[in-house]
């Protein structure tokens, strides 16, 4: 079992991700902060398969930290909800902006643990979500592919 140290430094370096990935910049004369999700995000289908990527990493360490699958089950919510609003060009890249996926799954961990209803694994709900979740981007990723190609023809 990992020390209460050894968490609160796994979760401080979560932090850090979620942080890069949601509110590391900030648009001068302004109080908007965007990360490396909203940039990657620019790029159609790539962008939002790697911000994918980084949400899974997240969810997989806090699983194999003892989070419970209600609270998986909600991360993972806000995940779907960022990858089929983010996937819309332009559009999504905005919404990535304001809703910080990344810094709302922070939060619920960070409530979970001081609540102290972090008892026993989450690899039930973790595995059959990723999947999903995986699935879902690379249909978008393909979709996002297939319409490029579709201009890409037409124009030339």
């Amino acid at each position: 079992m990992e020390s209460k140290i050894q968490k609160n430094a796994t979760i401080r370096n979560l932090d850090s991700l979620a942080k890069l990935m949601d509110s590391q910049f900030k648009i001068p004369g302004t109080q908007i902060k965007f990360g490396l999700d909203a940039l990657i995000g620019l790029i159609p289908g790539v962008g939002d398969f790697a911000g994918f990527l980084v949400s899974g990493y997240m969810i997989a360490v806090l699983a194999s930290n003892g989070a419970s699958g209600f609270v998986i089950a909600r991360i993972s919510f806000n995940i779907v909800i960022d990858a089929l609003i983010g996937s819309i060009p332009i559009l999504g890249d905005i919404f990535d902006v304001a809703f910080k996926a990344n810094e709302r799954n922070m939060k619920l961990i960070h409530e979970h643990y001081l609540d102290g209803r972090h008892q026993g694994g989450a690899w039930k709900v973790v595995v059959p979500v990723l999947i999903l979740l995986f699935l879902l981007i690379g249909t978008i990723a393909w979709i996002a592919y297939s319409i490029l190609l579709w201009l890409l023809h037409s124009i030339f």
